[in-house]
Formats: C-alpha cells, structure tokens, sequence
C-alpha cells in the first residue's frame, strides 16, 4: 500500500514538472551567448534591442510622449518602446536602431550620469545633442557628429536693457549643469575645430539639471530670478512657440557638434559598434535622412556643418 502511495506521489510530480517545461518553453527568451557578451556590438543584435540613453523633456529634441509602450516589444518592462518618445534626438536614435536591425527601447538616466561615464552598460549609446568636447572625451566616445548646433541666449522678453551677449557680463545666467553653456561661462569650453570667444565675463551662474526649468525662472519676469538662460537654438524656439514670454539676443556664442556618445568605462569591446554608428551616421548624411528630420522637428537644417566635421581630430582608439 505505502509502495503504491510513493509511486502516485512521485508521477503527480513528474507530470507536473512536465507541464512546467512545457508552458515555460513557450516563453520567448533571449539567450546571448558568453562570446556574443563581451563584444556590444554582437551583444546588441542577440538581444535584438538598442538601448538608448535620452532626455524625457527636452523638446523638440527628446520628449516622452503619454502613451502606452508597444506590446509587440523586445524592450525590458523598466525601458520605454519606440512609439513613447519623439523628437529630432529619439527620431535619429530610432533610424540607427533599424540600420543596426534591432528594436530601439529607451531610458531616461540625468543628464550628470550620462555625461560622466561609467554607465554600467545599463544602457548601449546616448542620443541627446550631447556637444564634443576635450573635457568630455576623457569619458566618452564620440560618434561622427548628426547636426552642429548654434548656442543662444534668452532674455525675457519686456528687457530692453541686453540688446547682445556681452551686456550680460556679471548678471545672473541660469544654466544645465555639466553641459558646455556652464564650462562657456567659466572661460574653460574647448571644442575640436572652434576658436572661441568668450563674450561674457564674470557672469553670476544658476545651475540646473536641465533648461527647462531654468527657462521657467526666467520666465517669472524680467531680472525676478534670472536675467538670462544659454540653450542651443532648437530648444530657444521651442519655448517661444510655446509661448514662453523670452526672446533671443544677438548672435550665436559658439557652434557645438552634437554626436552620439558611447562609454568608455565598458565592459564590452565597443569599436565594432562605434565604427558601425560611425558608418550609419555618415550614410543618413549623405542620404540626406539627417537632413530631412532636422528641417521636421528643428525647423531648419542644421546638418550640413556637421557632415563636414572630420572626426579622426578626436583621435579616438576604441
């Protein structure tokens, strides 16, 4: 009897196992083999996803947009898919992605991490007008750059004492922290291929993790927090279309080229990836894929400068 017992026991668990491996093999899983691991390029397309580093609100660059993620989607429940974000930055993102032949799934790190390196390679590449710098390419790669942006600056728009950039020397100018407007003001900006001519001394800085904020404090009224905001000019007519109460003075302080950024600190061999978005990049240039998103979401093209830019004066070794 006590035999019988233990043989119906042990075949209940039996079946049951076998009904565990069956519903569990019908659940796709990625499996990326231990060599495939070490390089990020082969990584990337075992996985059969990109992921890309962002900005969540900084339109008409990057934005999040209220919708729910695909459900059709290799992308990780913390990323977000390819039909939640739009702008210039996730549009050239999303066509490197399909030249790779992966799906683009995307996260939204601050902008003080991306820049810094040592991502952890929680995340393949950053696509977010990220300027080339000397400071920076001590912890990042640089793609060929995908458009050269002008650096402006923002006055409310009731001022009549600032007419050009110089009449802001020892006022109050509120920018991103860790980006090239805050190194301009300290007189310390190095940018391959441009001289620059620091026309603002001595200003009084306001650091933020990002414009918009800032762009809200001068928006308070004229000299009320801020007498100034530095952006690049896709993002400046973004919020006087928006309806922001700021204006644009003089003319651009510098020319940045905005590339995408690749980690230093990986763990993975990345020149197979960096040389292949190298490739992509320079294909949507001359294919004129560039040109034709920047004239759609900046209003103009801003590309031609930067399909110019020669990047082996980085001189990068990936």
């Amino acid at each position: 009897m006590i035999v019988l017992e233990e043989f119906v026991l042990r075949t209940g668990i039996y079946a049951l196992i076998c009904v565990i491996c069956v519903v569990t093999a019908c659940v796709p899983v990625r499996e990326i083999p231990a060599e495939q691991n070490r390089d990020k390029l082969a990584e990337i397309r075992a996985r059969g996803t990109l992921v890309i580093a962002t900005d969540a609100d900084y339109a008409p660059q990057s934005q999040l947009v209220d919708v729910l993620a695909d459900e059709d989607t290799w992308c990780e429940p913390t990323q977000y898919t390819a039909n939640q974000f739009d702008g210039f930055d996730a549009a050239v993102a999303k066509e490197i992605a399909l030249r790779l032949g992966v799906e683009p799934c995307f996260v939204t790190p601050p902008w003080s991490q991306l820049v810094a390196g040592n991502w952890g390679d929680n995340w393949d590449i950053h696509v977010g007008s990220v300027a080339i710098t000397f400071e920076r390419l001590q912890n990042l790669y640089f793609s060929m750059p995908y458009y050269a942006t002008p650096t402006v600056v923002l006055v409310h728009k009731d001022n009549t004492t600032f007419e050009k950039p110089e009449d802001l020397s020892g006022k109050r100018i509120g920018v991103c922290v860790g980006c090239t407007f805050e190194d301009y003001l300290k007189g310390t900006l190095k940018i391959p291929g441009e001289e620059i001519e620091y026309r603002i001394q001595n200003a009084e800085m306001v650091g933020y993790e990002n414009e918009l904020p800032a762009i809200e404090d001068l928006s308070a009224g004229d000299g009320v927090n801020l007498d100034a905001v530095i952006t690049i000019l896709p993002y400046a007519n973004g919020a006087i279309l928006s309806g922001k109460p700021v204006k644009i003075i003089g003319d651009p302080l510098l020319y940045a080229y905005a590339s995408v950024t690749m980690d230093r600190a990986s763990k993975r061999e990345v020149a197979g990836l960096w040389n292949e978005i190298n490739r992509i990049v320079e294909e949507m240039h001359n294919d004129g894929t560039l040109g034709r998103l920047s004239v759609k979401y900046q209003g103009q093209d801003l590309t031609q400068e930067a399909a110019r830019f020669d990047i082996s004066v980085l001189g990068q070794n990936p």
